[in-house]
């Protein structure tokens, strides 16, 4: 009867229908977010730059102040604020903040004492760092980041325009040798085009709290992290899934607004630190559980169904062709999307990563304890 009839009438037929729905899901996300991303041009930003009030969140993090307040210390910006909130620390934590007062007069402390009966996390010290802020704009940052220059606020708080009211960045990390930076890197940078992209398509999802911004009146028309409270992490992207619309929300991917941190070392902590953040995941809007869902579930189908039919079907080089097609795309489109998400070396790289990626996450993933963490 020919190709097609077969096509429709058995199981290979069948399942090549079923590769070539998974590569055409593959195709839409990366026409309507991947392209998005890509042709995004920040628009003209307002003129005006309101006084802003930057936290900054700390828990024995001597070193880390030490070598990062500096450099947020040091914007070129009109006037703010640098609130460190220094949460029950028994390093040197204090004293470094004190002495750096003495250089600093904008720098500003607020000590919470050591209490037992408290949760730990970073909600609480964050609210309290924020009622106590003397601006309406606030930006965050963590103790263990640091600004890609002096330029950051100017960039990032340029984007206050239009009736928005939430501000989110890129925060990427350092670069070092070894697969687990690469693994680590690569991981960042793909979760930063999703967010990213899907705010600029109107589903804004999540944000990094080490480099975001939003208004005091926001955050306490959603009673800040009260819906939450209880989930040690979330002071993102469970803040956005209350506060966020399509229209409240802009982004700033230019080089200057990024926040750079330490990766971690060993494949233990980064586990631990994955497992950490996916606590919330469950608890995003279904709409953005779906579209981040659908995702990955088309890929392994795309990879399953193409490797099932290496075996027995006649027309093998026709998905084959199509796979091809599909990775060709991706490199072609991410790696424009690297480089600008400071990632370039990873290019070479991108099909590989993204196998690894897609089998490691699962296996993090659904090894998460969901139980309330002791620990920051």
């Amino acid at each position: 009867m020919g190709f097609w009839p077969k096509i429709h009438t058995d199981f290979w037929g069948i399942l090549f229908l079923v590769f070539c729905l998974a590569v055409f899901i593959q195709l839409i996300y990366l026409l309507v977010f991947g392209l998005r991303l890509i042709r995004y041009r920040k628009p003209v930003g307002s003129s005006s730059l309101p006084p802003l009030s930057v936290i900054v969140c700390a828990r024995n993090e001597e070193d880390n102040l030490f070598k990062n307040l500096p450099a947020i210390l040091a914007q070129d910006y009109p006037e703010f604020e640098v609130i460190v909130v220094n949460d029950m620390s028994v390093d040197e934590s204090k004293h470094i903040i004190q002495a750096y007062q003495k250089q600093y007069p904008r720098l500003r402390i607020i000590e919470l004492e050591k209490n037992r009966h408290r949760k730990f996390g970073k909600k609480m010290p964050l609210t309290i760092g924020i009622k106590g802020a003397v601006y309406e704009h606030l930006v965050m940052i963590d103790a263990d980041c640091y600004p890609a220059g002096n330029q950051w606020l100017r960039k990032l708080v340029s984007n206050y325009a239009d009736g928005k009211e939430i501000v989110i960045g890129y925060g990427p990390y350092e670069t070092e040798k070894g697969f687990l930076n690469k693994l680590i890197r690569f991981d960042t940078t793909q979760i930063a085009i999703n967010y990213l992209s899907f705010a600029l398509a109107g589903k804004p999802y999540m944000a990094v709290g080490r480099n975001m911004s939003y208004t005091k009146k926001r955050f306490f028309e959603v009673d800040g992290f009260k819906n939450h409270y209880h989930i040690q992490s979330g002071d993102d992207d469970l803040f956005m899934r209350d506060a966020a619309t399509k229209k409240n929300v802009a982004v700033d991917i230019c080089p200057e607004s990024f926040v750079f941190s330490h990766p971690k070392q060993t494949w233990g902590d980064w586990v631990k630190q994955k497992q950490r953040h996916f606590t919330t995941a469950p608890r995003y809007r279904l709409i953005n559980k779906l579209l981040l869902g659908i995702f990955p579930a088309s890929m392994i189908l795309m990879l399953l169904s193409f490797l099932i039919l290496l075996f027995n079907f006649k027309w093998w080089w026709i998905p084959a062709g199509l796979l091809l097609i599909r990775y060709v795309l991706y490199w072609i489109v991410n790696r424009a999307l690297f480089k600008k998400l400071a990632s370039g070396d990873l290019v070479i790289w991108y099909p590989l990563l993204e196998l690894i990626h897609l089998i490691v996450m699962p296996f993090i993933y659904y090894s998460t304890d969901r139980r309330e963490p002791d620990k920051w």
